[in-house]
């Protein structure tokens, strides 16, 4: 909690503290004269009809307001600090974690392990509980704070913590069992991250059982492998998945997914995608993925975009896109993607030509060299490998990029080249391609005005 109390971003106008007089660069110090921990501590008592603000201006003087309201009404105050507090940094060495990976030089930030039970329940981050208190745990439950996602990769208490490289990794299951108490209300999203050789085969049936008996407050667990970047010198000796792996860790996913949708009637355990690509098998149909609620986690992506995509094209075969009927359409694109979803992407550019003979779209397949061949996921694609991998490729009118290789809300790809960077030195315009299959096929037509 920061001693000076919580610097006002922003004051919403109009709204009860704009009428109070409050301004950006006030400090609210006190709420019914508690201090106020962090956002969670402020939204539960600021929603109380009757409260008492003291907030100090910039010069000093200290001002106590008394506010009448409904019960929930919002304020109007946003903070400099959306948390309120420091972010708690990850205090585990887990054996596959891939910010450790990572080439010196990079962008600060980049390094940063957050491990925050607070931006779990924000923003979906996923938590291994090692950095939480008992006094977390209540206020989770205080606050009634759900979802929170858990990174369990084992409940083997023992290989946890040489896992997670920390003595307390494994007590720290014991919290999820707090959580999970009867009547408790919090709902729990769980992740696995599989390493070859130390959590899979008979400790994956095991954590599976385990992680099971948490249900209903644990509705979905997703099992993705390890991400393997060449830069793993000193680093825990960690092997790659092959085919039959991954085809074995497959069936122990199918066997909980069968228990599951006739006890519960949905599938609980879910692979990533990467799974079935390692596997050479066939990407499952939508059902298997419960409404995709582990999509963040890489999981049901690929289905998502293909069913969108043949939904998409359907309906502009009929109807055309923004009023142009589909034969007046005329252009050459380029895009990019990793190794894992590049016949895909392959499979929907053929489509889309068929639909549109006046489309032509070259597809490029990028090898990470900047982490090494092994990863294969588009998101992690850099500009430096883009450009010198397509350079005196002809690309066409554009190049489309997706949205996922740049940073979030940035314009900076991973490795800080900037997209005019890949536009200068490839000499063509580059487009962004938001998610989604109607997204993917707008991305290839229009510039990013809207134009042909």
């Amino acid at each position: 909690m920061n001693n000076n109390g919580h610097l006002i971003k922003k004051v919403e106008p109009g709204s009860i503290a704009d009428e109070m007089e409050i301004a950006a660069g006030d400090r609210l110090l006190a709420i019914n004269d508690k201090t106020i921990e962090d956002i969670f501590d402020y939204q539960y008592m600021v929603q109380d009809e009757e409260l008492t603000l003291l907030i100090q201006k910039p010069n000093g003087e200290e001002w106590e307001l008394e506010i009448e309201k409904y019960y929930d009404e919002d304020i109007g105050i946003e903070f400099d600090n959306g948390l309120m507090d420091d972010y708690r940094s990850c205090c585990n060495k887990c054996i596959f974690c891939f910010i450790d990976q990572m080439p010196p030089g990079m962008r600060d930030t980049l390094y940063f392990k957050d491990d925050d039970a607070r931006l779990s329940f924000l923003q979906g981050n996923y938590v291994t509980l090692t950095n939480m208190s008992d006094k977390d745990i209540d206020r989770i439950l205080k606050y009634h704070l759900s979802p929170i996602n858990v990174s369990f990769q084992t409940t083997n208490p023992e290989l946890r913590c040489k896992m997670l490289n920390n003595r307390f990794a494994g007590e720290a299951l014991k919290k999820v069992e707090r959580l999970c108490e009867k009547d408790s209300g919090i709902e729990l999203n769980g992740q696995i991250v599989l390493c070859k050789g130390v959590n899979d085969k008979a400790e994956l049936h095991r954590s599976l059982t385990d992680l099971y008996n948490y249900r209903p407050n644990l509705k979905s667990v997703s099992v993705v492998p390890v991400g393997l970047s060449k830069y793993r010198e000193g680093l825990y000796p960690l092997e790659p998945f092959e085919k039959e792996d991954a085809r074995e860790v497959l069936r122990e996913i199918e066997f909980w997914q069968e228990k599951s949708f006739e006890e519960y009637g949905d599938h609980f355990v879910h692979a990533s995608d990467e799974w079935y690509m390692i596997a050479e098998l066939p990407i499952p149909d939508a059902d298997v993925y419960d409404d995709y609620g582990q999509l963040e986690n890489g999981v049901g992506m690929v289905r998502l975009l293909l069913d969108e995509f043949d939904t998409a094209l359907e309906d502009i075969k009929k109807n055309g896109i923004d009023g142009i009927d589909i034969k007046d359409i005329k252009g050459e694109v380029s895009t990019a993607s990793g190794k894992l979803i590049y016949p895909f992407i392959c499979s929907m550019a053929d489509k889309l030509m068929e639909a549109i003979p006046g489309l032509k779209v070259h597809v490029h397949e990028i090898t990470n060299n900047f982490f090494g061949e092994r990863i294969t996921v588009t998101g992690l694609l850099t500009g430096r490998d883009i450009i010198d991998q397509l350079k005196g490729q002809h690309l066409g009118d554009a190049l489309a990029l997706p949205q996922n290789v740049l940073r979030a809300g940035e314009d900076y790809l991973l490795d800080d080249v900037h997209i005019s960077d890949i536009e200068r030195e490839l000499g063509v315009k580059v487009r962004i391609i938001r998610n989604g299959g109607m997204n993917f096929i707008r991305g290839l037509i229009f510039e990013q005005d809207g134009n042909i």
